[in-house]
């Protein structure tokens, strides 16, 4: 009886597994398993599952979305271990575009107070972030320290798929690393806004890879004509159905092999299905970051990233004037801000998780700090112009 009812535990196990499998909601965390892990399945179980994988798919997004709003219970999660610069630990900086991300990794790269500065020779744009007694061992992988290795404004999922292999190729040898994802977040119409205005200039990043699930999507539809999009008005950059400015933030950071890559990106049929997988999967990348910052926080953002990775910073991050984000605002019409506000709706969702988990990992942070009151003054002191939110939070 005994063995009969574990077959049967088994037999219910692996039927889940080829469910989840096949439906696209298994997958693997790479630092806890080989590199070529695959799950194998008899060529009479693939045949016979593929008419059922629509509806697996569906019941497998309820699952995954259910699970994933038990996992956000407690979301004030950090590093289960202390980043350890001497060690084997990289830092690696998911840079989304229009995000501030560009400051933050100068700051990354020129700021920090190290034992074994980065060394930044004069005319060129990338720095030698070496770990202290080494002459190759990289500690942080970003654009301005390794360059762009996964991709111009590599996503979550090229990154993740890419960064071993690429550090292993970079350092010349391979080697067993841990791996802390950090990134920027943004309000979601400004964000879009800026990249809107970035484009009008004559910005493509046509370069990028758009590296999902093994192979590269070269062949995504372009929103214009010519070289580049110069001079392109607001309604014909919204217009556009394969925009990929259009909830960028949400797209970035989620695993897209979830959603079946680029694959019908734009199609209308089981859009809202997609929307839903992408956005709790963009929630539990990003709960499952060693940092986070947002734009608007700059200084709440620099005491977390000081405390988590207990690394300092010589100079304090400005906050920028939102006053030029404002008017750029104030010049839309209700329907066009409208418009933005529908394109970028998923973004604004994982904004406000994004908000909700950076207090509570600010006000952790604060419990445990017996210094808070000099670490926060000493973030504050440039600043005379810093919001009463901010000093009234000491």
């Amino acid at each position: 009886m005994i063995g009969k009812r574990n077959m049967s535990n088994r037999q219910a196990l692996l039927l889940l597994l080829k469910l989840l499998s096949f439906s696209g909601y298994l997958y693997f965390d790479t630092s806890f398993f080989p590199r070529n892990l695959t799950l194998m399945f008899s060529r009479y179980a693939l045949e016979n599952m593929k008419r059922w994988v629509k509806m697996i798919r569906v019941i497998g997004g309820l699952c995954f979305v259910t699970l994933l709003g038990i996992a956000y219970i407690s979301t004030t999660s950090t590093p289960a271990m202390a980043f350890d610069i001497t060690n084997n630990d990289v830092i690696v900086f998911l840079h989304i575009q229009k995000t501030g991300g560009t400051t933050f990794g100068r700051h990354l790269v020129r700021d920090l107070n190290l034992e074994t500065p980065c060394i930044c020779p004069r005319k060129r744009k990338r720095c030698d972030c070496f770990r202290p007694n080494t002459v190759n061992d990289q500690w942080l992988f970003s654009r301005y320290s390794t360059g762009w290795k996964c991709g111009l404004h590599a996503d979550w999922t090229e990154l993740t798929d890419c960064v071993e292999s690429a550090l292993d190729e970079f350092e010349g040898s391979a080697k067993k690393r841990r791996y802390f994802f950090i990134t920027v977040l943004r309000d979601p119409i400004h964000r879009y806004l800026s990249e809107f205005r970035h484009v009008q200039r004559g910005a493509t990043w046509k370069s990028a890879r758009h590296w999902c699930g093994g192979q590269e999507f070269t062949s995504l539809p372009h929103c214009y004509k010519g070289s580049n999009w110069t001079g392109v008005e607001l309604d014909e950059f919204m217009d556009c159905p394969y925009n990929l400015a259009h909830n960028r933030q949400t797209r970035m950071l989620a695993d897209l092999t979830l959603a079946g890559c680029y694959t019908g990106f734009n199609s209308t049929e089981d859009r809202l299905e997609r929307d839903r997988i992408l956005l709790q999967s963009a929630k539990h990348n990003l709960a499952n970051m060693a940092f986070f910052g947002l734009t608007e926080q700059q200084s709440i953002s620099q005491y977390i990233f000081e405390q988590t990775f207990q690394l300092d910073f010589a100079n304090s991050f400005d906050q920028a004037n939102a006053t030029l984000s404002a008017q750029a605002i104030a010049e839309l019409t209700p329907s066009q801000l409208e418009r933005v506000r529908q394109l970028n709706s998923l973004d604004t969702e994982l904004l406000a998780f994004a908000r909700k988990l950076m207090h509570e990992r600010f006000e952790e942070l604060k419990r445990r700090d017996l210094y808070f009151r000099q670490h926060w003054l000493r973030i504050l002191r440039p600043f005379k112009s810093e919001s009463p939110d901010d000093n009234s939070l000491v």
